[in-house]
């Protein structure tokens, strides 16, 4: 997979707008501060492919990025105190509708920031996926912020936390660093080959 070969699609407001699935997806999942568009670019190896801000909860859409055999799923934060309920509402209608449609889930990528223990969010979004028993890992974002030794401490702290069974991977990664971002890579590669 040439994850160099990436371009933005299109972005979507509510869940029955979504383009028809006609090509194995990767979707991103994660609380609104977790650096999710941060960790996107630096897979792509593109500055500016997903929008990155300083105020947390700016993705309010869903956002779609082509390849040419894989399709990539940016979803909304969620988990953001300072936005309206309604807001909130359609964040959640967006995440939901997305997984409620017959799709061709290859990975879901469920975010959480290395530094914290696991929120309700979180939780939820893990029991969800094994639930809908979707094809999901787990990747720990910010590392640079933390000690090689922390580092190994709070992800398993974290696995524990989530009872993540062995099978799952787990990767620690930092958008500044670069850290597991080949991991990340070889993973959804494995994952959307299996998908096809």
């Amino acid at each position: 997979m040439n994850f160099n070969n990436v371009s933005f699609e299109r972005s979507f407001g509510v869940s029955n707008q979504l383009p028809e699935s006609t090509l194995p997806e990767v979707s991103f999942a994660g609380r609104s501060n977790v650096g999710k568009s941060s960790l996107i670019n630096k897979l792509f190896n593109r500055k500016g492919l997903a929008k990155v801000s300083q105020t947390p909860g700016k993705t309010a859409t869903i956002n779609f990025f082509n390849s040419q055999d894989t399709r990539f799923v940016d979803l909304p934060g969620y988990g953001f105190a300072q936005v309206s309920k309604a807001e909130k509402g359609r964040w959640s209608e967006l995440i939901e509708g997305y997984f409620n449609q017959d799709r061709n889930f290859a990975l879901v990528v469920s975010l959480i920031d290395i530094r914290h223990a696991p929120s309700d969010l979180d939780h939820n979004m893990i029991e969800f996926l094994q639930d809908a028993e979707l094809p999901y890992m787990v990747v720990l974002t910010k590392a640079d912020k933390l000690s090689r030794q922390q580092q190994l401490k709070q992800k398993a702290a974290i696995k524990r936390a989530l009872a993540l069974p062995d099978s799952v991977q787990i990767v620690v990664t930092s958008s500044e660093k670069g850290t597991g971002i080949d991991e990340l890579r070889a993973a959804i590669a494995q994952a959307t080959e299996s998908a096809e």
